[in-house]
């Protein structure tokens, strides 16, 4: 394996009670019959799969929460049998408005970190998501989590939305300090082909800032989560000290991890694979898809380069015994100046600016 690091486990639940106009992650709607089914396929793929250690697992979507306590624990107790090690982080992604007794009992389940898709605290912007929830019931989930035993909470926060101005998104990152919540994922609307809002794009657009307006609403969402306390670890990712997501941290360190469900990726042995946007074959047991090799030294680099840590010698040095590539220095050095880019002879990494032209930055240093 992988510098004999315990791999992280990802599972992806596929159902959603609708579909958000944003979103274009493989979800449908699904019965308690489907569901059951699903998650009896789940615990039998658990149980026939590599017995290595684990020290994450993650349940995304798709809405987890719609499985329900007694589904998800089934799945929790099938992966701690085959690899899951103790005191590993057990992530689950939850809708706000999900029934109150879900996130008192969650905690039940093993579950020790939840992921709450927030987006905003304002009505008029979750109506234009198409959010169902409002910002009471997003207090009232932190507080019954918190009653269970679950402190450990993330929430989501778009920015660049339809009728966010700076004012709102400062009162959104102010909810979220005011609730104490330790972890924040904040991500730029992007107008995804195959969604709702792609096959509307027209009559959005004028309710949507310009790219200069969205690059302003990033760099000040940077700004402003920093004077809360939540230092940016990642290009969309931010959190008070020490409170990173294990989880994702493992595919921006380039570890492995084994995906399970319709549409998961998994990186093992240094082989990617990953199973069809499809239930119905995940269901008949459809076997994944190979996907090539992985671990490259670009694809590495691009992926260390998501993180503030960025590039260093000593990264470099032990994950492939060798000094980073100095025409990779070379090329960063240049920009410095206009401070997209944090440089030192021992490494270097993109700052916010730099994050917002990431693409480009990473063609012109690797090549």
């Amino acid at each position: 394996m992988n510098n004999a690091r315990p791999i992280g486990v990802y599972i992806h639940v596929p159902f959603c009670g609708a579909k958000c106009p944003y979103c274009d992650f493989y979800s449908l709607p699904g019965s308690a019959a489907t569901m059951d089914a699903y998650v009896s396929k789940v615990c039998e793929t658990i149980e026939a799969s590599p017995n290595v250690p684990a020290d994450t697992l993650y349940f995304g979507g798709g809405t987890p929460s719609l499985l329900g306590v007694d589904r998800l624990a089934r799945c929790i107790a099938a992966a701690k049998r085959r690899f899951l090690l103790q005191g590993a982080e057990i992530t689950v992604e939850a809708n706000p408005n999900a029934p109150p007794a879900f996130f008192r009992d969650l905690a039940q389940t093993g579950t020790n970190r939840v992921s709450l898709g927030m987006q905003s605290i304002h009505p008029a912007e979750l109506q234009a998501l198409g959010r169902r929830h409002t910002a009471a019931q997003v207090r009232e989930a932190i507080r019954l989590l918190r009653e269970g035993g679950i402190t450990n909470l993330s929430l989501d926060l778009m920015l660049a939305i339809p009728h966010q101005t700076k004012d709102s998104l400062r009162e959104s990152i102010a909810f979220c300090a005011e609730e104490n919540i330790p972890h924040i994922s904040a991500y730029l609307l992007k107008i995804e082909p195959g969604t709702e809002f792609f096959c509307h794009k027209d009559a959005l657009a004028p309710l949507l800032p310009s790219d200069d307006e969205t690059a302003d609403r990033y760099l000040f969402a940077v700004e402003e989560l920093a004077k809360h306390g939540y230092l940016q670890y990642e290009i969309s990712n931010f959190c008070r000290e020490g409170q990173i997501s294990r989880h994702n941290c493992k595919y921006w360190q380039g570890e492995e991890y084994l995906g399970i469900g319709p549409s998961a990726h998994s990186y093992l042995a240094g082989k990617r694979f990953y199973f069809p946007q499809n239930l119905r074959s995940f269901l008949d047991g459809t076997v994944p898809v190979d996907d090539g090799e992985g671990g490259s030294r670009e694809e590495f680099a691009m992926l260390a380069l998501r993180l503030c840590t960025g590039l260093t010698q000593t990264l470099w040095q032990e994950r492939f015994g060798e000094p980073l590539p100095a025409v990779y220095l070379q090329r960063a050095k240049k920009f410095a100046a206009s401070g997209l880019v944090r440089w030192s002879p021992e490494g270097f990494s993109f700052t916010p600016k730099g994050f917002l032209v990431s693409n480009a930055l990473l063609a012109e240093i690797l090549g």
